[in-house]
């Protein structure tokens, strides 16, 4: 089952209810007809960010008003909450196993950021990776025309930038190091590479062996035991 048939499976019994006793009835009812991959996939995609149910709901309305719903301010206001919750439930149940590691690296990262020390780790090609984020200081310098101000880091971590960065961060080092394997693999082959973030390209006539190789250097890091690894050397 795809995610935003899940999240639709939800709203059709949702949209049983009586509305008298189930106040979400009448939003379920609203949207049965309107969900679809478009309009959950931000909040999907930017879950890994740490999107709860402020951001949310506004990612859904602005879904919604690309539409033109027909919905006023207020409907379109309980709507998206409602979206959003449910969106979020079902990210819950479908994606258990990914949600756990994310929040094992949240209380990783808690836990170093409390004795005042970066989030750091190792990728799987050797490249050491060190989170900046420290709080800053604001220094004022007074002269003769006017007064500056600059700011400067000081020697204390930013906790909770600290935990909320680590996943995603983790994450987008994952991504770099298959991009690197990949090209590093087609400039072997002779194949033209290109990419962006998660988009490879090459000449049409090399795709498919593109395609192998992306496919190979995909399950090449995962032959190793990425999370222990993070345990070990941070």
């Amino acid at each position: 089952m795809s995610f935003s048939c899940r999240v639709l499976h939800i709203m059709q019994k949702d949209a049983q209810e009586d509305p008298a006793i189930f106040s979400d009835t009448l939003h379920a009812r609203r949207l049965v007809n309107q969900v679809d991959r478009k309009l959950v996939k931000q909040t999907m995609m930017t879950s890994v960010y740490g999107v709860m149910y402020i951001g949310a709901p506004k990612q859904i309305k602005r879904r919604l008003k690309e539409r033109e719903s027909g919905l006023d301010d207020d409907e379109l206001f309980g709507t998206s909450c409602y979206a959003a919750k449910v969106t979020l439930t079902a990210l819950e149940e479908m994606f258990q196993g990914a949600r756990n590691i994310m929040k094992w690296l949240c209380d990783y990262a808690k836990v170093i950021a409390s004795e005042n020390q970066p989030v750091h780790w190792t990728t799987t090609l050797g490249l050491p990776v060190v989170q900046p984020y420290r709080k800053l200081r604001r220094h004022i310098v007074k002269t003769s025309l006017q007064m500056l101000t600059s700011q400067r880091e000081t020697d204390k971590v930013m906790a909770k930038r600290q935990r909320t960065a680590f996943p995603p961060n983790f994450v987008h080092s994952l991504d770099g190091t298959h991009m690197m394997m990949a090209a590093v693999a087609c400039k072997k082959e002779g194949l033209n590479f290109a990419g962006v973030h998660d988009s490879y390209w090459t000449h049409a006539c090399d795709v498919d062996r593109m395609n192998r190789i992306l496919r190979e250097k995909f399950v090449e890091p995962y032959e190793t035991p990425v999370l222990e690894n993070v345990w070990f050397r941070c």
